[in-house]
């Protein structure tokens, strides 16, 4: 099976275009049970964001599958194929495991750094696992890439070289101390959208949610106060800022709804306020295309560059890795087969020579078993170095060759290993 990643981000496509193809919810799980019924498709796992959706699968077959995940893409956005094919990337094998690891530390985000992502692949992770639409190959890729990921936010300045989505929007508000904010929303980004304002300086902090005790627990950690999601359009009247982060698939706000001065942010997708607002006199609109345009965020630094560093030596372990343990079931194998010669071989020993003591017998045993040990160990470790360089698993196909290996039999010890 081999790692395909599909999808399209801030990066090639629109904000625009990222909302119409968004998916959460029964629609998300909807998408993972429709790629992963493919017959193409092993496993498979969603990445949905606000500037990104990415399917992973494992394949056996390349271009049917990108073929087939495109149009269920298509499908699922109600966006025609010729419209959404050329904002579509392609990652496959090494590619899309680098791609992965970048993404999880930071690396491929609209704010170089933010951490969001790391939590938003474990869900991810988590869906797939809850839905079973993902086995041991992608698992280990998504394990191993959150690891990564957490190294980078603990052991490099990455969290520093960026700021999240809610601080770089916030950045375009002015000064915030002395306002009162309104936040749409108890999700993790809204948790952190009302965190990044109680940090700075915003003591006067409203949570307003459609479950209303979630929208109080949230409050109660910022020392704010939270009212029913349908009290909002009264919020609205007395609120400085605005931060909306619930995607709900319609508007929440709308322009009849403002009456004074604001400064709205939303970081939803599908956006949570009608772009209609801007035209409302004194309301100021920042949204993810807002603050793609305005750069925060994106410069690159020593901590950035610490962090490609580490992704490179741990792809480069990753890979190695995934190539030696291609060929230990043929080394399994191979060994398997010696010890059944060696068997063979001493009950013959033992039928011609029935009168040998036990002593003998055991020495003679242990003799065998030495020699085809020494004479297996270097080949096997060998083929086990030889094995992480590109094209090393030919090598696995040399052994299984020379020693009319059952192809079949490394087969069946890598599925009793999984």
């Amino acid at each position: 099976m081999s790692i395909l990643a599909i999808g399209l981000s801030h990066r090639t496509a629109p904000v625009a275009m990222l909302e119409r193809v968004s998916v959460t919810g029964d629609a998300l799980v909807k998408l993972l049970h429709d790629v992963q019924r493919d017959i193409c498709v092993a496993e498979t796992m969603v990445v949905s964001t606000c500037n990104r959706v990415e399917v992973y699968v494992a394949v056996d077959r390349f271009h049917a599958a990108v073929t087939s995940i495109s149009d269920l893409l298509s499908v699922h956005s109600g966006v025609p194929g010729d419209e959404l094919r050329p904002h579509l990337y392609v990652h496959y094998e090494d590619q899309a495991v680098e791609h992965l690891f970048s993404m999880v530390c930071g690396l491929d985000s609209m704010v170089v750094g933010e951490g969001q992502i790391l939590g938003q692949v474990r869900r991810a992770l988590k869906l797939a696992q809850k839905q079973g639409t993902i086995g041991a190959a992608l698992n280990e890729l998504v394990q191993s890439a959150l690891r990564v990921g957490k190294r980078a936010h603990t052991d490099t300045g990455i969290d520093q070289a960026g700021a999240s989505l809610v601080s770089a929007g916030l950045a375009l508000a002015g000064e915030l101390p002395g306002r009162r904010a309104l936040v749409v929303g108890a999700g993790s980004m809204s948790s952190l959208a009302a965190a990044t304002l109680a940090r700075a300086g915003v003591t006067d902090i409203v949570v307003a949610n459609r479950t209303y005790d979630r929208g109080v627990r949230l409050a109660q950690t910022v020392g704010g106060r939270a009212v029913e999601f349908a009290a909002v359009p009264r919020e609205l009247a007395t609120a400085d800022i605005v931060i909306t982060c619930i995607g709900a698939g319609h508007h929440v706000i709308t322009p009849d709804m403002l009456s004074r001065e604001a400064f709205l942010l939303d970081l939803a997708l599908p956006h949570d306020i009608d772009p209609e607002v801007r035209a409302v006199p004194g309301v100021t609109l920042v949204d993810l295309e807002t603050i793609q345009e305005s750069g925060i965020g994106s410069r690159e630094g020593d901590a950035v560059r610490s962090v490609r560093e580490l992704v490179t030596r741990e792809l480069a372990a990753f890979l190695d890795a995934g190539r030696a343990s291609k060929v230990t079931p043929t080394v399994v194998a191979l060994r398997g087969k010696a010890a059944g010669v060696v068997e063979a071989e001493l009950g013959r020993l033992l039928l011609r020579m029935p009168d040998l003591d036990r002593k003998t017998r055991d020495e003679v045993t242990q003799t065998v078993q030495r020699v085809v040990d020494k004479l297996l160990h270097e080949p096997t470790v060998r083929v086990k170095q030889l094995a992480t360089s590109p094209g090393g698993d030919h090598y696995a196909e040399a052994l299984r060759e020379l020693f009319d290996l059952d192809p079949k039999m490394p087969r069946a010890v890598r599925e009793v290993e999984l």
